[in-house]
């Protein structure tokens, strides 16, 4: 898709001004927005019917449909379909959508990864396994963790139903340019600390609004040594700092990563591709808006306490001792105590999934932990991959019979539990401890109670039926 040369300015620039200016068709002025060329546009079932049913009212077309992608994720039933071929849709207006989005693709030319499709998955786990996501590229989808894509060097965001709409029509969109912000991780990190951790902690650090209008770069040593579903997981979750997007500058692991996939360029355009994205670095002496710096020795396993991603603490630490009128409020939500230890709270759900951590390497983490070990009697878990190829790989593996055996749910690929819209939800009053991105009040269902954490932490909860450091049970195992 985008193979232009970057523009060379006189001016040091970040990595994030470089790709804003390969792709701005008009500039900013002071009575409007700048104008983008998008190069990808991934859609899905929920976001996607209103904008394509004003483009037929408008009589307009798709512009670009070969720039447009489709899958099945939201709505969709994570359980086996009914030996009659029946699925167990949680309500008529979950086929309803799912039905809308496979005809308006076939009527558009827009292809599809439907029911019947090897590569079908959550939208944000799909996209960069089939080499999609590129380097150097805009990518936008009508869901806020679109932001997932920029760890391959790409400026990816979110957009609203109108926006998608303008995309559908125009292959542009009309952005006021945000300003920048580097997150500089450095160190190595401990054992029992992955990169949820890590994102969870830096939202901690600046909070929920502290990137607000800018678009994050997150750099330094820690980050350049994550893989690349590491990195995936610090830019699904920058936009719960507020910001329009996160970003990671590609380097040999990206391009080993991209190698031989499905959309990725191969023989010279893959040489040609390679030299185009080495240069997507920001300049040595570029000039962030605001430059944040953590150590990486100062993150421990990391979960959220109260009802957004910014109210966080080390899993052996407590909640505020004197907490304002917004930790009052998770507190009161969660049913913790100012002072309180999170540590041996009962938990009654654990989820392993979501675009933040329904991959491969997520469920492997997870499988280490519950191999030969058993899911307390008093906890449901469910598993639940993030597309069909991390399921066949899963259970290629014999991951599968893992989670199985220890009593843990093994289900279909999904968004399932993470926004509980097809039927996998958390109770009333229920803990859960999940690997998905957001804590607000009720997202995992009316009246539940969601704490964030990473996949190993997950897993350690899962086992002792109360909120446990994973670590425990990394030292037993090395014991």
């Amino acid at each position: 898709m985008s193979t232009a040369e970057p523009i060379v300015s006189a001016a040091p620039q970040t990595l994030f001004d470089k790709l804003w200016a390969l792709h701005e068709v008009e500039p900013e002025a002071v009575d409007r927005p700048a104008l983008i060329y998008i190069d990808l546009h991934l859609i899905h079932e929920v976001t996607s019917p209103q904008a394509f049913a004003e483009l037929s009212r408008r009589g307009l077309s798709v512009r670009r449909p070969d720039r447009t992608y489709g899958t099945i994720d939201h709505s969709t039933p994570t359980t086996p379909v009914a030996e009659d071929g029946s699925r167990n849709w949680v309500s008529s207006d979950a086929e309803h959508q799912v039905a809308t989005l496979r005809s308006n693709c076939k009527a558009w030319g827009i292809a599809l990864e439907d029911w019947d499709s090897q590569r079908r998955g959550i939208v944000h786990v799909m996209g960069p396994e089939l080499g999609l996501t590129r380097p150097g590229m805009t990518i936008v989808c009508g869901d806020s963790h679109t932001s997932t894509h920029g760890a391959f060097g790409a400026i990816a965001f979110g957009i609203g139903t109108t926006e998608v709409g303008h995309v559908l029509a125009t292959q542009c969109l009309m952005q006021r340019k945000p300003k920048t912000m580097a997150i500089e991780i450095d160190g190595p990190l401990a054992p029992g600390v992955d990169a949820k951790d890590v994102v969870l902690h830096v939202i901690g650090q600046i909070g929920v609004g502290g990137g607000r209008g800018h678009a994050i770069e997150f750099c330094g040593s820690t980050v350049r040594a994550m893989s690349m579903e590491q990195r995936m997981t610090l830019c699904n979750m920058s936009i719960e700092a507020g910001a329009r997007c996160g970003l990671v500058a590609p380097d040999q692991t990206t391009f080993d990563y991209l190698q031989g996939r499905r959309y990725a360029p191969s023989g010279e355009a893959w040489e040609q591709a390679q030299r185009h994205w080495r240069a997507l670095v920001s300049d040595a002496d570029a000039v962030y808006d605001s430059h944040v710096r953590i150590n990486a020795r100062d993150i421990a396993p990391t979960l959220s306490w109260g009802v957004h991603p910014g109210q966080v603490m080390a899993v052996d630490a407590h909640t505020p001792a004197s907490p304002d009128a917004d930790q009052r409020r998770g507190l009161r939500y969660m049913g913790f105590g100012a002072g309180d230890a999170a540590i041996g709270r009962p938990v009654q759900v654990v989820f392993v999934g979501s675009c933040t951590n329904g991959r491969l390497s997520d469920l492997r983490q997870v499988a280490s932990l519950l191999r030969g070990r058993r899911v307390h009697p008093s906890v449901r878990m469910l598993v639940v991959p993030g597309s069909a190829q991390v399921k066949r790989d899963a259970e290629a593996e014999g991951l599968d019979r893992i989670f199985i055996e220890a009593g843990a749910q093994w289900r279909e690929p999904g968004c399932s539990m993470c926004i509980a819209m097809n039927g996998d939800l958390v109770a009333p009053g229920e803990l859960a401890v999940s690997t998905s991105n957001r804590n607000f009040e009720g997202r995992q269902g009316p009246g539940s109670r969601t704490i964030l954490a990473s996949p190993l932490t997950a897993a350690a909860c899962a086992i002792a039926g109360r909120i446990t450091d994973p670590r425990d049970y990394l030292q037993e195992a090395a014991a």
